[in-house]
């Protein structure tokens, strides 16, 4: 197990707020001794939020190596040409970034940019459609983990893009119709770089993620 006490996030957070203001492959090679001390430092991290969540999550044998998701930006179809994404991620659930369900998105960028994640974010059509189907039928489960004290601590307000008028099949006087016109269905939790840097900040993410994990739970039953 990881231990808190080896933990410094400053090497993530110095060096991708660096990267972000000199986003070139000859700087990051000419810097890559400090890329690596960032990566591996992030991959401590997600190996102990693996170990903290492992026997509520399922995560048997899932190790940091299964989650982080690459530095490099694929911009084939992208108009920003940047090699390097400014941040350090890493999806957390059984499978790792393989996982077909819903998950703990981890990430740490600077100025303001680490977060915990999760939900319905770019939901394939069939995804979308079966969240709608529940909640139209009964929303009472849904609205009582979303209203729980501690989520709304922690996340607010579900967030997503929501349709301007009731999707095809649903009456826009539905009861539930704020719920229903949503494109995307998540939940956030934003840290500063000084939360992020301070020294309580192992516990801080393993409380957002044990906060988030009904919401989750709630999304993988309706998506089977």
């Amino acid at each position: 197990m990881t231990m808190k006490s080896t933990f410094n996030f400053h090497p993530i957070v110095n060096f991708l707020g660096d990267l972000s203001l000199h986003n070139s492959r000859d700087w990051f090679e000419m810097n890559r001794p400090a890329y690596e001390l960032a990566r591996d430092t992030f991959a401590g991290f997600i190996d102990y939020l693996v170990d903290e969540l492992r026997a509520s999550d399922n995560l048997l044998g899932l190790s940091a190596r299964d989650c982080v998701l690459r530095i490099y930006r694929d911009i084939r179809f992208s108009k920003d040409k940047s090699p390097y994404n400014t941040h350090l991620s890493a999806i957390i659930a059984p499978g790792g970034k393989k996982s077909i369900l819903q998950a703990y998105y981890v990430s740490i960028g600077p100025d303001g940019h680490s977060l915990i994640a999760g939900g319905l974010h770019m939901p394939a059509p069939e995804q979308l459609s079966l969240f709608r189907q529940v909640v139209a039928r009964d929303a009472t489960a849904f609205k009582v983990i979303t209203a729980n004290r501690i989520f709304v601590e922690e996340f607010g307000k579900i967030e997503g893009e929501r349709l301007k008028t009731a999707p095809k099949g649903y009456d826009r006087d539905h009861p539930e119709i704020e719920l229903l016109k949503l494109k995307e269905v998540t939940a956030s939790h934003y840290f500063s770089d000084r939360e992020v840097l301070a020294g309580d900040f192992l516990d801080r993410a393993v409380i957002v993620c044990r906060a988030m994990k009904p919401f989750l739970d709630y999304l993988n039953k309706v998506l089977q």
